[in-house]
């Protein structure tokens, strides 16, 4: 993929110049709506829609020149169809592919760092211009002999901005993502962490190989080798993967039955890490996949890995049992640990949030229910998307004093939705292999 965006010659990197930028940014937002309520005066049927856009396309324009995890926060949130308004939507799954890429002078810089050395000095071709930009870094081809590579380079100033970009995103996060503070405050620390696992370039060398080796018994699979000599802190070099991104692949008219072949991979490689690793990629959007031309699927980032703690495994999967066998005392005990409720809840609250979460899981779990799911059947999200406006627009469910949910559950839900949503795009029907505990 070339991106053709216009390049910055600069970052703000201090926590005094990225606060003046979203304290800009919320200036703005802000006089977008008094814009909008003055022209509703005059006009009482006037919609959101132009009010929706004007703020998405200033938060992200704001957002991908600071990069980091304030932009990674938005690509997150443009995974869930269901979370955001369409505009917001449209304007953050920018994210997953083509941010603004950073010049290439800046890129030289960063090698001169690491390496002390320029990337003309360590490659005999390297692009000027990125091949990809996204939240975290961009992506550079780079030939040495007659092997090509992809060399990510890291964003300056990413990795020691996390926590107070954070801090800064945090009005807009509540706004957009309709939580209360003490939902937000539980999950952040999740968020937190695996933001800056991602920023950790030798760490995610170590997964992706870890993992690339655990599945490579799973068939129409393909990882990259990484290089750890052309390596560092902030710049990993491997394989060059041929191919295209799903939506470009899915522009060549592929037969349904290699969409059910990749969907098929994809659904095995989750599978296997979920289940028999206990540990997973999650991270499941679009920009980190690629469809080779001999139909493999090939995965090329795992900046974020989620380490999955075996007792919330076991509860966690006991729930989608389509035959559900746990008596209700044991129900009740997976209840809390999950953190779905707690002694502090009413017995009108423990009733409500019992039947609400039993629901969304059972929703989710539908696809291990049979022996073949077809992910092309709209109406099964269409189902999950009812069901979000549902209770997130319930007053018991607004008005909750407590997070629901153990902050496990962020990542793993994410991954799932993810997953879900490829396979959606893939108009895939794939067998839903399960370990036969869940059967």
């Amino acid at each position: 993929m070339t991106n053709t965006l216009k390049e910055q010659s600069s970052i703000p990197v201090s926590k005094v110049q990225r606060a003046a930028k979203f304290i800009k940014t919320g200036a703005k937002v802000g006089g977008n709506y008094v814009k909008h309520y003055a022209q509703k005066v005059v006009n009482p049927s006037l919609t959101k829609d132009r009010l929706h856009q004007s703020n998405a396309a200033d938060i992200y324009d704001s957002l991908s020149e600071l990069k980091g995890s304030a932009l990674k926060v938005a690509q997150m949130m443009a995974m869930d169809k269901n979370i955001l308004p369409t505009a917001y939507q449209d304007k953050f799954t920018m994210a997953q592919y083509s941010a603004p890429p950073l010049s290439y002078p800046l890129v030289v810089k960063s090698f001169k760092q690491y390496f002390d050395k320029s990337p003309d000095q360590l490659f005999d071709s390297f692009t000027n211009s990125a091949v990809n930009a996204a939240s975290i870094g961009q992506v550079h081809k780079a030939k040495k002999g007659e092997q090509e590579f992809a060399v990510k380079i890291q964003y300056p100033g990413v990795a020691s901005s996390v926590r107070s970009d954070l801090k800064l995103v945090r009005p807009f996060a509540l706004r957009l993502l309709n939580m209360n503070e003490r939902e937000l405050d539980h999950y952040m620390e999740e968020v937190e962490e695996k933001l800056l696992e991602e920023t950790d370039y030798e760490l995610e060398m170590r997964r992706g190989t870890e993992i690339a080796a655990a599945c490579s018994h799973i068939p129409h699979l393909s990882f990259p080798k990484y290089y750890e000599n052309l390596s560092g802190p902030r710049i990993i070099a491997m394989d060059w993967m041929d191919g295209l991104h799903i939506k470009e692949w899915l522009q060549t008219n592929p037969t349904q039955e290699l969409k059910n072949q990749v969907g098929q991979a994809m659904w095995d490689f989750y599978h296997h890490q979920v289940h028999e690793m206990q540990q997973v990629h999650a991270d499941p959007h679009p920009g980190n996949f690629i469809i080779q031309p001999d139909g493999r699927l090939a995965i090329i980032d795992f900046g974020c890995v989620k380490v999955i703690p075996e007792d919330f495994y076991k509860g966690y999967f006991s729930l989608i049992r389509k035959d559900l066998l746990l008596n209700q005392q044991e129900l009740d005990q997976v209840f809390v640990d999950l953190e779905f409720i707690s002694g502090k809840d009413t017995l009108e609250e423990q009733a409500y949030f019992k039947a609400i979460f039993r629901e969304m899981i059972h929703l989710l779990g539908k696809p291990f229910h049979v022996d073949r799911f077809d992910f092309a059947d709209n109406g099964y999200f269409q189902e999950i998307f009812k069901l979000g406006d549902r209770i997130s627009n319930d007053n018991m469910f607004r008005k909750s004093k407590q997070a629901r949910g153990s902050k496990h559950g962020l990542y793993v839900n994410r991954t799932y939705f993810g997953l879900y949503n490829l396979l959606n795009q893939l108009q895939a029907e794939v067998y839903t292999t399960k370990p036969d505990w869940l059967k």
